[in-house]
C-alpha cells in the first residue's frame, strides 16, 4: 500500500518560492502552504483534474471542516506539481547512471480520445539494494510510424542517458513494431550499445500472446461459456427472478451461498475462470431455476457443465501466470520460465482428454503456444540456468519432460548461447566503469576468487555451473536476486550478467490490467491538457505510486446484495426493478 501522502519535505523551499510567487496575485490570493503538497498528492494518487478543489462539492466539504481554509488553487498545484516532476527525474536520473547493470525496456502505445498516440517507454533494472525495479520513463505524444518513434526513443534514451547500457526491448508483436525494433536495433548498434550485436534484443510481450492463446481456445468453448455468462445477468437482470434464485438456494439447500456469482466483465482469463468457478457452485440453483422459472431456457446441458468443471481446471495455470505478471514486485525470468512450462504441460496433457471439444481447443492453443515459446524460450531458460537452485539440471527435467528426443538438442544450443553471451561481460569486466560497492572482505573474496579462475583455467561461469544446485524445497522462497548479491564478490562478472537476464520484463503492461490490448486510451479531461502536462502528471504518479486503476469494477458486493435483498422483504414487492 502507498502512504496515503507523498513525502515532499524536500520540496518545502519550491512551496515558499511558488507562496511568494501567487501572494501578490489578487486573484490567487493568500493560501495555506502547508496544504501544497497535501492537494497535489490528493490529485496525483487519485488521478484528479487540477481544478479538484475549486469545484463546489469538494470546496464545500473543506469549508464545512474549517471556514478559514484556503486551499491553493489549479495553477499553483499545478506547478508544484511540475517541480516535484523535475525534482522526481533528476534522482531516477541519477540512479540509471549509477547502476553498473543494464537496463531492459518495454514499450507501449496509448491512444488519446482524439487519437492522438503517446509513447509509453518504461525501464526495468536491478537496482543498488538488488531488487527488481520498474520505471516510467517518457510519455510523449508521437507520430504512429516506425521512423518517428524510433528518433524519438533515441532523444529519450540518450535525455536519461542510458542509450549504451540498454540490454533488450519488449514490444507487441505486430509489422510496425518489427521494424520499429530492428531500427532502434541498428542505432544502438552503431554506438556499441548492445551486447552480442543485439541477438538478444528484442523480446516479444507474453501477456499479448498469452491473451491471443487463450482466446483462440475459448472460441471453442464459447457456447457453454456464453450460456454461463447470460444466465448469470439473467438472474441479476431484474428483482423477480432475483427473488426466485433466492428461492431457488434455499430449496435445493446445500448451498455455501457465501460464494459470490462473478461476471468476467474485464473478459479476461481470471475473470472468466472465476464466472464458470462461481456458476459450478450453483449448478444445482440454476437447474432448478430452469423448472421455476419458464422465462430462463439458457441453462447449460449436463454435458456443457461437464465441459465448464474441465474448462475450470484447464484454466487454472493460465491464471497463475496472468497473476504472476500483474504480481508486486514484477517476476524474474527463472520465475516466468516455470509458470510458461506448466502451461505447456496442460496443453500437452489436454491434447489426449476425451472430450473432442476441449481436446480441439487445447490442439488450437497448442498452435499458437508454440509460435511464441520457439521465438522467446530461450532468455527464458536462460533465467532458469542462472538460478542456483535449477541450473541446467531442472532445466534438462523440464525439456525431457515435454519432448525427451529433443531435450539434450535444446540443452546444447542454450548453452553454447549462454557463454557467448557471458563472454560480452567477462571481456568487459576490467573496464565496465561503475561497480557496485562491496566490503573490504568481499574485495579479498574477489581477488582470492580471480587467483583461482587464473589458476584452473575456468570462468565464474564454469565454476558456478559445477557447484551443485541448491536444494529447492529447502530454498523454495529464495530471492534470486538477493543470492546474487550474496556471491557478488565470488562472481563479479556473472552477478553483473545475471542481473540483466532476470530482469527481462515479459509484459508491456504497466498498469495492473491483466493482459495488455495492444493500446489504451484516455479519459476527457486528460484530453484538454498540454502535451507536457500529461507526461508530467502520469510520470510523476507512477514514480510516487505506481499504477493503480480506480476503475477496477468488483461484483461481488452486488451478489452479496443480491443474496441479502430479500431478508425480511414484503412478499408483494416483486416486481421488475
Amino acid at each position: 500500500m502507498s502512504p496515503p501522502y507523498a513525502d515532499f519535505s524536500s520540496l518545502m523551499p519550491h512551496v515558499q518560492i511558488l507562496e511568494e510567487e501567487f501572494e501578490s496575485d489578487d486573484e490567487v490570493g493568500r493560501f495555506d502552504s502547508q496544504f501544497l503538497p497535501i492537494c497535489a498528492s490528493m490529485i496525483l494518487q487519485n488521478d484528479f483534474p487540477f481544478d479538484y478543489f475549486e469545484r463546489e462539492t469538494t470546496r464545500n466539504s473543506t469549508q464545512q471542516l474549517n471556514p478559514n481554509l484556503v486551499l491553493p488553487p489549479p495553477n499553483v498545484i499545478e506547478a508544484y506539481v511540475s517541480d516535484l516532476y523535475m525534482e522526481e527525474k533528476s534522482k531516477l536520473k541519477q540512479e540509471l547512471a549509477t547502476i553498473p547493470n543494464r537496463i531492459s525496456l518495454t514499450f507501449d502505445l496509448w491512444t488519446s480520445c482524439t487519437t492522438e498516440t503517446y509513447i509509453c517507454l518504461t525501464a526495468h533494472f536491478v537496482d543498488a539494494d538488488w531488487k527488481l525495479k520498474s520505471k516510467l520513463l517518457n510519455f510523449c505524444v508521437v507520430l504512429d510510424t516506425p521512423a518517428e518513434m524510433c528518433e524519438r526513443t533515441i532523444e529519450f534514451l540518450k535525455d536519461w542517458g542510458i542509450e549504451k547500457k540498454i540490454f533488450s526491448l519488449t514490444l507487441d508483436q505486430s509489422p510496425k513494431n518489427d521494424i520499429l525494433q530492428e531500427e532502434l536495433k541498428t542505432k544502438l548498434g552503431l554506438q556499441n550499445g548492445l551486447v552480442c550485436d543485439g541477438e538478444f534484443f528484442h523480446a516479444h510481450c507474453f501477456a499479448r500472446v498469452f491473451k491471443l492463446i487463450v482466446d483462440e481456445g475459448l472460441k471453442l468453448v464459447s457456447r457453454a461459456v456464453c450460456k454461463i455468462r447470460e444466465s448469470i445477468w439473467f438472474v441479476k437482470e431484474s428483482k423477480s427472478r432475483r427473488k426466485n434464485f433466492k428461492k431457488c438456494v434455499e430449496k435445493v439447500g446445500g448451498v455455501d451461498s457465501s460464494v459470490h456469482l462473478h461476471l468476467d466483465m474485464s473478459m479476461s482469463v481470471n475473470s472468466t475462470r472465476l464466472m464458470l468457478e462461481s456458476a459450478v457452485k450453483y449448478r444445482g440453483v440454476f437447474e432448478s431455476l430452469r423448472l421455476y422459472d419458464d422465462d430462463y431456457v439458457l441453462c447449460p446441458s449436463a454435458e456443457e457443465w461437464k465441459r465448464v468443471e474441465k474448462i475450470c481446471a484447464f484454466l487454472l495455470p493460465f491464471s497463475e501466470t496472468a497473476n504472476m505478471i500483474n504480481g508486486k514486485p514484477p517476476p524474474t525470468s527463472d520465475m516466468c520460465f516455470l509458470q510458461v512450462w506448466k502451461v505447456q504441460c496442460v496443453l500437452v496433457d489436454t491434447l489426449e482428454d476425451e472430450d473432442e471439444v476441449i481436446k480441439r481447443m487445447a490442439k488450437r492453443m497448442m498452435g499458437k503456444f508454440k509460435k511464441y515459446w520457439d521465438e522467446y524460450s530461450v532468455i527464458l531458460a536462460l533465467g532458469v540456468v542462472l538460478d542456483p537452485r535449477m541450473k541446467f539440471s531442472r532445466l534438462a527435467y523440464c525439456y525431457s519432460k515435454l519432448d525427451p528426443s529433443t531435450c539434450e538438442q535444446k540443452l546444447q544450443k542454450l548453452k553454447k548461447k549462454l557463454y557467448m553471451l557471458f563472454d560480452s561481460y567477462s571481456s568487459k569486466s576490467t573496464s565496465s566503469g561503475v561497480q557496485r560497492p562491496i566490503h573490504d572482505l568481499s574485495d579479498e573474496l574477489k581477488m582470492h576468487h580471480q587467483q583461482l579462475v587464473a589458476e584452473t583455467g575456468n570462468s565464474e561461469l564454469d565454476i558456478y555451473l559445477n557447484e551443485p544446485g541448491l536444494d529447492f524445497h529447502s530454498y523454495e522462497d529464495m530471492d534470486v536476486l538477493q543470492w546474487w548479491k550474496n556471491n557478488n564478490g565470488r562472481f563479479p562478472d556473472l552477478s553483473r550478467f545475471a542481473c540483466d537476464l532476470l530482469s527481462v520484463p515479459i509484459t508491456t503492461v504497466a498498469s495492473n490490467s491483466e493482459y495488455c490490448t495492444g493500446s489504451y486510451f484516455f479519459n476527457k479531461y486528460k484530453d484538454r491538457m498540454l502535451q507536457m502536462d500529461v507526461e508530467t502528471r502520469i510520470c510523476t504518479r507512477s514514480w510516487l505510486y505506481s499504477f493503480v486503476s480506480n476503475d477496477v469494477e468488483d461484483d461481488d458486493d452486488d451478489f452479496e446484495e443480491m443474496m441479502n435483498e430479500f431478508d425480511g422483504a414484503d412478499d408483494g414487492e416483486d416486481g421488475d426493478e
